[in-house]
């Protein structure tokens, strides 16, 4: 259980503590935690309160310079109008509903280098929004189907590199929030020759889920031309029907596409 002080409002006013009942949840899941509002030493009005799922992301301009935004992609409002009387303590539980395309943070309890998810907790008293001053990280495991993947992958040779989340909208696929994760892997010694990185995007819903890999292929001359050594972006989309994910060998599958796309494709390749 999480035991930080999120935020305060002036010298012994209230406080507000979020504290999480679930260590890891999967995408689809349930969060649930509770807040306890703190009186202080004098009565104070509640105007809004409420939690937030915060995704962080690292993003880059023209320059390389990078910089680090925290998006919420999801947000649940818990009281209002509320008086907080002096020396008082008010539990108010709380169930946040995961969205299927929450970006996965952990796999077997081992973090994945690059991912942040939180959840804040916003509190206004008085028409005045308290600042939070922490955010209590959310652990999130992935589905089984997600980690049937990831194992056909680790089977097939392939070494877990680090994770991020891109806030973009992939071409021909449903996307449901403003960013799509990208798990990235250093490609086996049978494909060494031929890719620098794989990279796997989990877009899931309740039944079933599209798994996009982008494949960067080692090549000669790209499409925006010049010679040298260059590399192009290959995107491969499957369904997966999770009623149907056992009937099918992935680790076959994976490997034809990618034997597929690293064979030659004309005369620079």
């Amino acid at each position: 259980m999480f035991q930080k002080v999120l935020a305060s409002f002036g010298s012994g006013g209230a406080k507000v503590d979020a504290q999480l009942r679930d260590r890891n949840v999967r995408p689809g899941g349930v969060l649930r935690g509770e807040v306890f509002l703190i009186g202080g030493q004098v009565d104070q009005e509640v105007e809004s309160l409420g939690v937030t799922l915060l995704a962080r992301i690292d993003t880059s301009d023209d320059r390389g310079r990078v910089s680090t935004e925290d998006i919420p992609f999801q947000n649940v409002h818990l009281a209002g109008r509320e008086l907080v009387r002096a020396g008082s303590q008010i539990k108010v539980p709380f169930e946040v509903q995961l969205p299927w395309e929450t970006p996965i943070t952990t796999v077997l309890g081992k973090h994945l280098t690059g991912m942040a998810i939180g959840l804040q907790t916003n509190l206004d008293l008085a028409s005045t929004m308290v600042d939070p001053m922490d955010v209590d990280a959310v652990s999130i495991e992935p589905l089984g189907p997600q980690h049937r993947i990831l194992d056909a992958l680790s089977h097939m040779g392939f070494q877990f590199r680090g994770a991020n989340l891109n806030k973009q909208r992939l071409d021909g696929v449903e996307q449901q929030l403003p960013f799509f994760q990208e798990i990235g892997f250093t490609p086996s010694r049978e494909f060494a020759g031929a890719f620098t990185e794989l990279k796997v995007t989990f877009l899931a819903r309740q039944h079933d889920m599209k798994v996009v890999l982008d494949a960067h292929k080692k090549v000669r001359v790209t499409k925006g031309g010049g010679l040298g050594n260059r590399t192009q972006s290959f995107l491969g989309a499957f369904p997966v029907e999770f009623p149907k994910l056992q009937q099918t060998n992935w680790e076959q599958q994976i490997g034809r596409w990618l034997h597929d796309v690293a064979k030659p494709r004309g005369i620079f390749d």
